[in-house]
């Protein structure tokens, strides 16, 4: 039996449904993830779980004795005491007597007397007759596997470790279902590599919504898709999903373009003279009204954001040039956040900047961009920058005036590439209506404001973007059609980010915070770094001596690629188009809804044989462009010794 069982669910707040007659079906022991844009319900979705919301219509069956805990997106106000106080308020009623005993017990160090004694001794007897003491030792337990300090208070520990005491708070109970809302949110890439690592290990039922793919990838072993109010379910990896979901977006694009030319023809149909209306057939007028309200009741799929970057002129080809730079706060130099970097920016490069939630890396982009002076040391900027700065704290933006206010500062039309455009019509490329577009900012969610953010940023010409967390609160396809934009971008990229996915996939090189106010350069990104990077121990030794340059002797010489590698490498290329090519029209295949229509014998074997040709299609892609990039580099290498 399900541990949960949702039937024929419906649920809205006014508008179009958000939850449209969807059933689910939760599994003991099961790892789902919950995708989807924006605002489609996701929250929702997880609180009918919780039983926090109750549905408009259908059921929703608990197995007896049922436990669910759920982790919310942000963090709840007016959460005082300590973390021992906050973990046992997960128990409720059951949990005070515990946490009352634990003050106490926590005071008599302090200073003792008769009356806390004899108070501490009667809360005793109680815990012995009400299973207390059990109750003690499992939140001791949480709190020591959550690697946290009982005794901290709340208020005065980091965002990350405030997510870890909630989490801990939803343990101590020991749901038998854990719901997790966006856990890495506002997480330095510590905290989100010790929550993956913590929740691989965890046995029990899981169901998280997340906008981090590698945790997508990493954790779930079903992902449960909600689009338009439905639910669909894949059961298959991150990679896998993102195929079939592309075949199954086809497949229904085909068939409502099938359908709308038959509306048309019907419309064209019934709007004919008086001779056509006599011999009008009246079941075909009783299918075009079907058709009708069919096509009046079907849900888009919610638009796509349209971003485009305004570039201006381009920059000298240095831009930032950092040497021995030292800064630090309050002139304090022997404490500094930033510890003698040197580092060369130069014109197309897109640098990530890495560390954990308060060493600095906003300090280092105010120091690099000559916000701040450094105490020793120098930043020469370059010539003709002109910056663009996305600001993680949204300063920029103003509660008080509406979105539309906030990017054209008042006016109702803005310069974009040399052309006017309304304003209302260039947020609706972000996905902003134009009621959403006249509201003031204090009323929209964190996903929207960080959309806001990027349409104001975007329609200042740059040719030096500096981003400070851009990728909170983001779904993620608009994350993957921000990276896109940025590989595209020609102008230079400062990047902070925690979304180790987006690093991966945008930038060259990643300046990287190690403690003690040393910043390392590293090339690549974010997995890059992981392979580059000393071990913690090496930290201790202290670095070789450096090694007397030698001249190149002949054994020393790279060598020159033979003859069979010179053809080999001619003709990479071509191989390579070749399967890309086998690539599409395999998607094509199996996203032809004539095939999905037919379901004809030997359909399901020849869908099986694609997918496994897709995969060692990819595995051929791997091989042949490692295989390009190794000969290349021998002949790189040999060329440029060669011009020695």
């Amino acid at each position: 039996m399900a541990l949960i069982n949702l039937q024929d669910v419906t649920i809205a707040f006014g508008g179009p449904l958000v939850l449209d007659n969807v059933s689910l079906r939760i599994q003991q022991g099961e790892r789902i993830c919950l995708l989807g844009r924006n605002g489609t319900g996701k929250t929702t979705l997880l609180k009918l779980i919780n039983g926090d919301l109750e549905p408009d219509s259908g059921t929703i069956a608990r197995q007896q004795g049922i436990s669910t805990a759920l982790l919310t997106q942000e963090v709840p106000e007016g959460i005082r005491g300590t973390v021992f106080d906050v973990v046992l308020s997960g128990l409720g009623k059951r949990g005070e007597l515990p946490a009352e005993y634990h003050r106490l017990s926590i005071r008599l160090v302090e200073e003792t007397n008769d009356a806390s004694l004899k108070q501490l001794d009667q809360l005793q007897k109680m815990l012995e007759a009400n299973d207390g003491w059990d109750i003690h030792r499992q939140a001791e337990t949480v709190i020591t596997r959550m690697q946290l300090a009982a005794e901290v208070q709340f208020q005065e520990l980091s965002a990350g470790l405030k997510r870890r005491v909630l989490l801990a708070r939803a343990l101590v109970c020991q749901p038998d279902i854990l719901l997790l809302d966006e856990p890495t949110n506002h997480l330095d890439i510590d905290a989100i590599t010790w929550l993956e690592d913590f929740l691989l290990r965890y046995s029990g039922t899981l169901v998280f919504v997340t906008h981090d793919r590698m945790l997508v990838e990493k954790l779930s072993g079903r992902i449960i898709e909600l689009d338009r109010g439905k639910l669909s379910s894949w059961e298959c990896n991150y990679e896998m999903y993102l195929e079939r979901k592309q075949a199954e977006l086809e497949v229904e694009r085909r068939q409502r373009a099938v359908f709308d030319k038959k509306l048309a023809k019907e419309e064209e149909w019934i709007r004919q003279g008086i001779k056509a209306r006599r011999k009008r057939n009246e079941g075909r007028v009783a299918a075009l009204l079907k058709m009708r309200e069919e096509r009046r009741v079907r849900r888009e799929q919610i638009g796509t954001v349209k971003m485009h970057l305004q570039e201006a002129r381009r920059s000298g080809k240095l831009v930032i040039d950092a040497e021995k730079v030292r800064f630090a706060y309050d002139d304090n130099i022997d404490q500094a956040v930033i510890g003698g970097l040197t580092t060369l920016i130069m014109r197309g490069d897109r640098v990530g900047i890495i560390g954990p939630n308060g060493c600095g890396k906003t300090t280092l982009l105010r120091v690099l961009l000559g916000d701040l002076t450094p105490q020793e040391g120098h930043v020469r900027p370059g010539t003709n920058l002109e910056i663009a700065y996305f600001d993680q704290l949204r300063a920029q933006l103003h509660d008080e005036k509406s979105a539309a206010e906030n990017v054209a500062d008042g006016s109702n039309r803005i310069l974009l590439n040399g052309k006017t455009r309304h304003v209302i019509g260039y947020l609706q490329d972000f996905l902003f209506t134009p009621g959403r577009a006249r509201s003031p900012v204090k009323v929209l969610s964190g996903g929207e404001r960080n959309r806001l953010l990027l349409a104001k940023l975007f329609a200042k010409p740059s040719n030096l973007l500096v981003m400070d967390e851009p990728t909170n609160d983001l779904d993620i396809e608009t994350l993957e059609l921000l990276e896109e934009l940025l590989l595209h971008y020609s102008g230079t990229l400062l990047l902070v980010s925690h979304d180790r996915a987006f690093l991966n996939n945008v930038v060259t090189s990643t300046l990287v915070f190690e403690g003690e106010g040393k910043v390392s350069e590293y090339i690549g990104g974010y997995d890059d770094w992981l392979m580059q990077r000393p071990h913690p121990s090496d930290f201790d030794t202290p670095p070789p001596k450096k090694a007397q340059k030698k001249e190149p002797t002949d054994r020393a010489r790279p060598r020159k690629l033979t003859n069979k590698e010179k053809q080999e490498l001619e003709t990479i290329p071509q191989r390579i188009e070749e399967l890309e090519q086998e690539q599409v029209e395999l998607f094509q295949q199996m996203a032809d809804p004539e095939l999905y229509r037919q379901g004809q014998e030997g359909y399901g074997d020849m869908i099986a044989k694609a997918k496994k040709r897709l995969e060692e299609i990819k595995q051929e892609l791997a091989h042949a462009y490692q295989r390009w990039e190794e000969l290349e580099e021998i002949q790189n290498r040999h060329a440029r010794y060669s011009r020695q």
